[in-house]
């Protein structure tokens, strides 16, 4: 039976220790960043909230509400509803200066109210989003004479992203002359990282030549430090005059070794282009697969004789995201 693979988290789940927990300061945040539900729920709730406040309030004086004549909490729920959405049916209405000061206070918070969760909902509503699709797994093949890490993306709405450019990292431990071992994110240069525009879809390739910090890499070598491959999508939306994003995390269980994409574009008799998503995340069997390893092992035995080779000068950021 194959190992159960271990279950994954995003970087922005790690659990932070040591901070002051504040769930309101960042609130705004957390309403784009979370569900639609969540943030419909959010409202909802607040609006009840404030009219249970303002009705405990009307029941301090009853008599000032006209026609209020079971004098119960369900009326001053009512005739609080009615007020701060501005209903009005005609039914009950403030007759004392209390109730009309409530009334006064009452409307202006219905009137923030509505134009806070109106700006929120339009908020959330008219982001840009790039709906990107990211093949489920990345291939080490051959190219060229060259062994290569390929991976496919492709536009699933259609629309077109102009200038978009691709950036792809990977996530690996570094140990440093003084034997001080950390976790840093190194750049691999793409063939083409950069496109005019994107409509259908994209194949990234990073020839692992020795300049690649994937120099010399293996399935073993990437499992034993874990690694992360980080894929960063930007460029203008075409339709909204926006910059639209999209990222993915690739692992190092996510790599196929010796194997290619199966094609997924093809055109119709009258010319039309067809891709088709079904195939989409489809790996099979490279026949160069012999080569593929010839080349990575002879890579290896490079390294193993000259250990502080051209793969270990690699920069990159100091820290890493996890």
């Amino acid at each position: 039976m194959a190992e159960a693979r271990r279950e994954r988290f995003h970087p922005r789940d790690a659990i932070r220790v040591g901070l002051e927990v504040r769930p309101f300061t960042d609130l705004y945040y957390q309403l784009m960043q979370r569900s639609w539900l969540l943030l419909v729920g959010v409202q909802v709730a607040a609006f009840l909230l404030i009219n249970l406040g303002f009705a405990g309030l009307y029941m301090l004086d009853m008599e000032g509400i006209s026609q209020a004549e079971g004098g119960g909490f369900a009326e001053a729920f009512e005739f609080s509803v009615q007020t701060i959405s501005t209903i009005g049916y005609g039914g009950m209405s403030p007759q004392t200066p209390y109730v009309h000061g409530l009334v006064t206070a009452e409307a202006v918070c219905g009137v923030l109210g509505f134009a806070i969760a109106t700006g929120l909902m339009f908020q959330k509503f008219s982001r840009p989003r790039a709906l990107v699709r990211f093949a489920e797994t990345m291939i080490v093949t051959v190219r060229d004479g060259k062994p290569a890490l390929m991976l496919r993306l492709g536009n699933a709405r259609g629309n077109e992203i102009i200038e978009a450019s691709m950036r792809l990292t990977v996530l690996k431990p570094e140990v440093s002359s003084e034997g001080h071992k950390m976790r840093r994110l190194f750049d691999c240069e793409l063939l083409r990282a950069q496109t005019p525009i994107f409509v259908m879809t994209w194949a990234a390739i990073h020839e692992i030549d020795a300049d690649s910090p994937l120099f010399g890499a293996s399935p073993q070598s990437l499992e034993e430090m874990d690694a992360a491959f980080i894929v960063t999508l930007t460029g203008i939306d075409a339709t909204f005059s926006e910059t639209v994003y999209a990222r993915h995390i690739y692992y190092w269980e996510d790599v196929r070794w010796a194997e290619r994409f199966a094609d997924v574009v093809s055109f119709t008799d009258e010319g039309q282009a067809v891709i088709d998503y079904n195939v989409f995340d489809k790996t099979e069997p490279d026949p160069d697969h012999v080569d593929v390893l010839s080349l990575l092992a002879a890579q290896a035995a490079s390294l193993d004789s000259d250990p502080s080779g051209p793969a270990s000068t690699q920069s990159g950021p100091d820290n890493s995201p996890q």
